[in-house]
């Protein structure tokens, strides 16, 4: 009976693991970490960025700033704005790009001023300012050019500006080469009285020579730019006469040149011509003028040729261009401008029609007159 239940109990214990499902091993002492699920080799498809990250993205690469400043010890600042240093420093900006156009200060260029210095190198231009004047003070602009051949275009993805402040407290206004300016008030369009600060915090107010008065800046007709000037947004003929900008910043007050503010009412389009001759009809060797003349805006310059009868024999004629201004009388103010054609000596060869062509942005207008012999 013990013999037979001593063969059971070995019987079972070696189908045991078998019922179980697990070969029989011997035990050993598991490995650190052995229990912690091990990765699997999955695909994982790389998710997409939200919307707005993508906007972000996007935006970012329409419009890359690549100016910077230079500071002390080779250390680079991205420019804001606008940035205000002392007059009398000098500054170093950097334009990344192997092909960069500046852009600065007009009359930099104007006077050739030895003080501006523009180098291009491999990977940047270089603009050096040494001992600015309050006269520096303006935007300063880079962009890199694109070029096929001979055609280039600005890259308006890499472009950079920054508008320098050169504060002076004995120069509050930037300072012009002229004591007097002409501002011409269209009512189509704002007028920019140009007086500008080295200072932005300074306080600046509008005054009309005649009569005595201060101009109030509303903020909404006439408004204060400190990069620009004073804005009329609606020109009116309330509005002209000579006036003059006060600048007021810890110390005394500082006056600007003056400006003679004329008011411009002519239609625009294209110039408004006439032609006239002194007589229509011209004897052998008599002189004869034909004047072309256009009324218009102050500001838009015209251009003049003509056609006339001698012209393709090459017919020697003298032709002078001139324009001034004309006060209306009742405060508007025109450009005139006139072309003289001159013939010393008349002949046959000169007799016909002669045709004046005066041209400004709006298009151009053609006029004629006879000239025949007596």
């Amino acid at each position: 009976m013990r013999l037979w239940v001593l063969l059971s109990v070995l019987l079972l214990q070696e189908a045991l693991p078998h019922v179980i499902g697990q070969p029989t091993k011997s035990k050993r002492p598991k490995e650190p970490g052995e229990n912690k699920i091990r990765p699997v080799n999955k695909k994982v498809k790389p998710k997409a960025p939200k919307t707005k990250e993508r906007e972000s993205v996007d935006s970012s690469l329409k419009s890359q700033s690549i100016l910077t400043q230079v500071m002390d010890k080779g250390h680079f600042q991205k420019l804001a704005a606008t940035l205000s240093l002392a007059a009398g420093q000098s500054i170093e900006l950097r334009c990344k790009g192997s092909n960069v156009t500046w852009n600065y200060p007009s009359y930099l260029d104007t006077f050739k001023d030895s003080r501006l210095s523009i180098k291009q190198l491999d990977r940047y231009s270089q603009l050096i300012l040494a001992n600015s004047t309050a006269a520096d003070t303006g935007e300063y602009s880079c962009w890199l050019q694109l070029c096929t051949g001979n055609k280039c275009r600005k890259d308006e993805t890499k472009t950079g500006s920054t508008y320098i402040f050169f504060t002076d407290k004995e120069e509050l206004f930037v300072p012009t080469p002229s004591y007097f300016e002409i501002v011409y008030l269209n009512p189509d369009k704002p007028a920019v009285i140009p007086c500008r600060v080295t200072t932005p915090s300074a306080k600046v107010t509008l005054h009309r020579e005649f009569p005595a008065e201060e101009i109030e800046i509303d903020g909404t007709d006439i408004i204060y730019d400190a990069k620009k000037g004073i804005v009329f947004q609606h020109p009116t003929s309330d509005h002209k006469g000579i006036v003059y900008c006060k600048a007021e910043s810890q110390g005394a007050p500082q006056i600007s040149i003056k400006y003679h503010l004329l008011y411009v009412e002519v239609p625009k389009g294209p110039p408004s011509a006439s032609i006239a001759v002194l007589s229509s009809r011209a004897g052998v060797s008599d002189r004869v003028h034909v004047v072309c003349t256009v009324l218009g805006e102050p500001d838009v310059d015209v251009s003049f040729r003509w056609q006339y009868p001698g012209q393709e024999s090459e017919r020697p004629v003298s032709i002078q261009n001139f324009w001034r201004l004309i006060n209306r009388g009742i405060g508007h103010t025109t450009r005139i401008s006139k072309s003289v054609l001159l013939v010393e000596d008349f002949e046959d060869i000169d007799v016909g029609n002669y045709v004046c062509i005066a041209q400004n942005l709006q298009g151009e207008t053609a006029v004629a007159t006879k000239v025949e012999l007596k």
